[in-house]
């Protein structure tokens, strides 16, 4: 079995086994509306060690199946295989899906990310020189963030990335609720919302996301916390009880930070180290049906190799 590390040929290893990593939104800053439609946004993603699992095994025809069985349909994955030159390659991927779906974690933008950079090194064939950002780009617009395999602000509609290289030892503890928040919906109240009342514009100079970029790398937690936003945190909590519910559980056991990541609905709280994340873990009372997990953040080296 070959791990993500390598990404030797299948036909030559005959499986690989990839991680997909989640993710969580240190900042979350919505701009204007485009003409495009789309919004701007500056956000600082960091990767965190909750992971789906990829399977890849030689076939004598193409075939993907899902832990998750209403995920088995118009996948990601599939999606990814085919924006990276490599529909009908005769694989057979199983996708063990371990990150909470609808949750803000990222997990079908992580899946894809992992399946472009393992035909970016060669797993199912020779690949073609490509701009791999925008294949990402084309599947979705956190796919980029995902191929740096570290934390990155990231600007634009996801496009433009600036890694942040290694990151400091800092933990997590995430609470995901029993919710799907639609992405969609929430942009959808979050645009009603400023109708209501506009938000003045807010220079990259200054900005909170690259307050925490400059936190992050000097690994100055005081300062990171401090400058953590979500703009759709008001928005979500107002119309979802149990991602507000979330929030609140992490208040009341004396959190040392609590936010929205994404659109939600999963919440955390960073923490400086571990065992501040697992006495966290101990004290809270989650909502009923709620998942948590105490993780660390997460990175890897791909990011010296990433041309945004």
């Amino acid at each position: 079995m070959t791990t993500a590390g390598s990404f030797a040929a299948v036909a030559d290893a005959g499986s690989l086994n990839l991680r997909a990593p989640a993710k969580v939104n240190v900042t979350l800053e919505i701009l204007a509306r485009r003409d495009d439609g789309y919004h701007a946004l500056r956000s600082v993603m960091v990767p965190i060690g909750i992971e789906d699992e990829i399977v890849v095994r030689a076939a004598e025809r193409p075939a993907f199946t899902c832990s998750a069985g209403e995920l088995a349909g118009d996948n990601l994955v599939v999606r990814a295989l085919a924006a990276a030159g490599f529909a009908g390659a005769p694989v057979a991927i199983h996708l063990d899906k371990r990150i909470p779906v609808g949750a803000g974690l990222g997990g079908g933008s992580s899946d894809a990310a992992t399946i472009v950079l393992a035909a970016m090194h060669g797993a199912f064939g020779a690949p073609a020189a490509r701009d791999w950002i925008a294949v990402a780009r084309s599947i979705g617009s956190d796919v980029p963030f995902f191929l740096t395999r570290t934390g990155a602000l990231v600007e634009g509609t996801g496009e433009r990335l600036t890694a942040l290289g290694a990151l400091p030892p800092w933990w997590l503890l995430v609470v995901a609720p029993a919710v799907h928040v639609d992405t969609g919906d929430a942009y959808r109240r979050l645009a009603a919302a400023r109708v209501e009342a506009p938000v003045p514009e807010r220079p990259r100079s200054g900005s909170a996301s690259l307050a925490v970029v400059e936190a992050v790398q000097r690994g100055d937690y005081a300062a990171a916390v401090a400058n953590a936003t979500n703009d759709f945190e008001p928005i979500v909590c107002a119309a979802y009880p149990a991602v507000d519910a979330a929030l609140t559980a992490l208040r009341d056991a004396s959190a040392p930070h609590a936010m929205l990541s994404g659109s939600g609905g999963a919440v955390f709280s960073l923490c400086p180290d571990e065992a501040t994340a697992r006495s966290l873990a101990a004290r809270i009372a989650p909502p009923a049906g709620a998942r948590t997990f105490v993780v660390p953040f997460a990175h890897g080296d791909a990011w010296r190799g990433a041309r945004a």
